[in-house]
């Protein structure tokens, strides 16, 4: 809800996309036993970027 303030000027769409973005990785992740292993890898999705 942060993210919508209009006070950051985060872009709505901006969101959208990240949130899609950790939606597909969790489905991927389907069966992962490992809660802290999930959130490395949402992590590492943001953060390798080319």
């Amino acid at each position: 809800m942060a993210y919508c303030d209009p006070r950051n000027k985060v872009k709505l769409g901006f969101v959208e996309g990240l949130n899609n973005k950790i939606r597909v990785i969790q489905r991927r992740a389907y069966g992962y036993r490992d809660e802290e292993y999930l959130r490395l890898k949402i992590l590492t999705a943001f953060f390798s970027r080319k």
